[in-house]
């Protein structure tokens, strides 16, 4: 299994999109990466927009970025939230500034907006916020996937196969 010993940050928070959080992290279970999910608080149930829940490992307090190879943003109303925690911003500066695997995908933008890392990316992401993104100075492209070196980016649901392809992909290098 190529991601044996590959350890992920799966980021969660109320009204996470079912199937942008969900999806990535069977995906990558089922090549041997060991993802944890990981919230403000510790062993806590976030729930979904469409209801299904995810009970959080670890709480923000409780990790070390450095301990990980790569991080995943699912989309819907969660990263709205997300961007709010500096725990949060701060691994996703780690992980740009080790050019670790970022994975983005729908409303996720939103997250690497606030870390102010996509000056000059080559970046996708849900339609309704191409604005928020080109602001933040990057290059918006109306496709399935993006990748730019170790961001890769997606734009929803119907886009998740190529996705989390791309994602093992970088990963697994």
């Amino acid at each position: 299994m190529r991601l044996n010993n590959k350890k992920v940050i799966a980021l969660v928070e109320d009204d996470f999109e079912d199937l942008e959080l969900w999806y990535p992290i069977l995906r990558l279970r089922e090549e041997g990466a060991e993802v944890h999910l990981v919230g403000k608080e510790a062993n806590k149930k976030y729930v979904g927009k469409y209801g299904v829940p995810a009970e959080s490992d670890y709480a923000f307090t409780d990790i070390i970025a450095s301990d990980y190879d790569a991080i995943l943003v699912p989309g819907g109303w969660a990263p709205d939230k997300l961007r709010r925690y500096p725990e949060v911003i701060d691994f996703v500066k780690h992980m740009n500034d080790a050019q670790k695997p970022i994975g983005q995908i729908c409303h996720a933008g939103w997250v690497l907006i606030s870390a102010d890392i996509l000056k000059g990316k080559k970046v996708t992401s849900t339609p309704g916020i191409k604005d928020d993104m080109t602001n933040a100075g990057s290059t918006w492209y109306d496709e399935a996937v993006v990748i730019d070196g170790h961001i890769i980016s997606s734009r929803r649901p119907p886009d998740l196969p190529p996705y989390v392809k791309a994602f093992a992909d970088k990963l697994a290098e």
